[in-house]
């Protein structure tokens, strides 16, 4: 197991580049809404983030999910080592445990007000693409992460679950946020299962009671479930403003706006 997992960078690698790709492509000849502000600057935000919390985690928290997933297996920790069940049935159960979880930690950080300042840094952007998909702040992708690695454990998520779950969730994140103009009949039909880019969109609305609403990123059960599902804005996804209702004053296509505001006050309108 353990050199099969010397494939989970390249293979995580892979992948997301060849979905990001396809989607930019996707936005660029289908695309939902006019944009507000550049691509290059965004991007630039977005990677830096990205790039930071990768070099940040290395030293805070020296260890990956799949790694945590070997040492549990090892050590017989969590619900699923303690059970005889065929692999593949395992594997099923943990990645939809896996996906509540993420679930769970959205809502969380929208509810938490120390938390939510964190990841208005995410909502705070005024278009989606699929590069909204990767954008998080440094400090919410390490906690994102230690959080993970506690359910991984609880579970006692086997290991090779663990990688397809981050596979599944990255290239899920970059769809669902991607500017794409899909069919209606499409749309209605994916959304019975995944979370969709005009269900997400709902999400990133300026009216907070939209906000707070549609946390998945990757099934969409748990929004109905729960009844935190919006099925369409109520401006309508033409009309509607992408944003927050209050944020930090400055621009938030900047790397360094990003970075610094959850540590300050929110008092500007949305789109100025």
């Amino acid at each position: 197991m353990e050199n099969w997992t010397s494939l989970e960078i390249p293979v995580r690698i892979g992948v997301f580049a060849g979905v990001f790709l396809l989607m930019a492509a996707l936005e660029t000849a289908f695309p939902r809404k006019i944009r507000v502000q550049t691509r290059p600057p965004r991007w630039f935000a977005s990677f830096g983030m990205l790039i930071l919390a990768n070099l940040t985690n290395r030293f805070i928290i020296p260890a990956t999910a799949i790694s945590v997933a070997l040492f549990a297996q090892k050590q017989g920790i969590g619900l699923f080592n303690a059970l005889d069940w065929p692999v593949w049935l395992e594997i099923t159960a943990a990645i939809i445990l896996l996906d509540l979880a993420i679930w769970a930690q959205h809502l969380i950080m929208h509810h938490v007000p120390v938390l939510w300042a964190v990841h208005r840094v995410h909502h705070a952007d005024q278009d989606l693409d699929a590069a909204s998909g990767i954008r998080f702040h440094p400090l919410e992708q390490s906690l994102s992460l230690a959080f993970k690695m506690l359910i991984v454990v609880m579970l006692g998520t086997d290991p090779l679950a663990v990688f397809l779950f981050e596979v599944i969730l990255n290239a899920s994140a970059m769809f669902n946020h991607a500017s794409i103009r899909l069919p209606l009949w499409v749309d209605k039909w994916l959304r019975t299962v995944i979370v969709t880019p005009d269900f997400h969109r709902v999400h990133h609305s300026v009216h907070m009671a939209e906000t707070n609403s549609n946390y998945g990123f990757c099934l969409s059960i748990w929004d109905r479930l729960f009844r935190t599902y919006t099925a369409q804005p109520r401006d309508g996804h033409d009309a509607m403003r992408i944003g927050l209702d209050r944020r930090p004053a400055g621009n938030t296509a900047s790397l360094w706006w990003c970075l610094i505001a959850p540590f300050r006050k929110s008092d500007q309108p949305p789109n100025l």
